[in-house]
């Protein structure tokens, strides 16, 4: 079992799907801690957002979604959450914080045994799963600032309901992270190939442990690294990052980007500018 560590600030750290992270960056402080070995079969990072907008006006930090599992301890909002489908945002105003568990994918599925599909607009009420109040649990971190307590406190009521490892979790995340390194996968058949698998067996593990198909996967990998690319520069060229990102048209690439973000590219790179 180890020590938690801080694994990034806002200073270093990956956006993993965070909108216009360097601007929006500047207006919250974003950290994260690795869990305990123990608790980390499960778990990728706890994570932490702490902001203060007094005198100024609100801010929307919008967020691409994943397919991972979030357990979210917020002032009377604090719930589990699945994947979801499109990009959601969270309004920051005054000043607060949220502190959030980010499970790895397909580690939320062994606490529960139901598929995680269920859980699409759909949250948990953390009493479900651990036995712990909401109300209770938020006044215990919301009574100071120290991350480190706040991580071991939810660490314990993980803990104290750790089931035993799944093989499946293994194998699913050894999937997804085949998807991410790779975005130019363009069809569910190449991962199927990659690891030998029917791929009704492929859909029946991701509806069962991940909560998404994994053809959205697919997508959503694609899309968030078209948006990274397009936070790291001004100019772009449409063309050439749909054809690096598999996508046989530039039309098809500009549909399944506004679909996940509302917005074509072209708007999407103009909103950032306007900002």
């Amino acid at each position: 079992m180890s020590t938690n560590t801080n694994l990034t600030t806002n200073n270093a750290m990956p956006s993993l799907g965070i909108i216009n992270f360097q601007q929006g960056g500047h207006k919250f402080q974003l950290s994260r801690y690795a869990p305990a070995d123990d608790v980390g079969f499960f778990v990728r990072h706890y994570w932490v957002v702490k902001w203060d907008l007094a005198g100024e006006e609100p801010y929307t930090q919008h967020v691409i979604p994943n397919p991972c599992v979030n357990l979210v301890v917020e002032p009377e909002r604090t719930a589990i959450y699945g994947p979801g489908k499109e990009k959601y945002g969270h309004r920051l105003e005054g000043q607060g914080s949220v502190f959030g568990v980010k499970f790895k994918p397909g580690g939320f599925y062994p606490f529960v045994k139901e598929n995680v599909s269920s859980m699409l607009n759909n949250p948990l009420c953390i009493s479900n799963v651990f036995d712990t109040d909401p109300r209770l649990i938020e006044a215990q971190v919301f009574s100071h600032s120290d991350d480190g307590r706040n991580v071991s406190l939810v660490e314990g009521m993980i803990r104290s309901k750790l089931p035993a490892q799944d093989e499946q979790v293994t194998l699913v995340n050894q999937i997804v992270d085949y998807v991410y390194g790779q975005p130019d996968i363009t069809k569910v058949d190449a991962i199927c190939e990659h690891f030998q698998m029917n791929i009704r067996t492929l859909q029946r593990l991701f509806d069962q442990y991940v909560g998404v198909s994994p053809k959205w996967v697919i997508k959503i990998a694609r899309i968030q690294s078209a948006a990274e690319t397009t936070d790291g520069t001004d100019t772009h060229n449409w063309t050439k990052l749909s054809m690096d990102l598999g996508y046989h048209d530039q039309s098809h690439f500009i549909k399944d980007f506004k679909s996940i973000l509302g917005q074509t590219p072209e708007e999407y790179v103009l909103g950032k500018r306007a900002k």
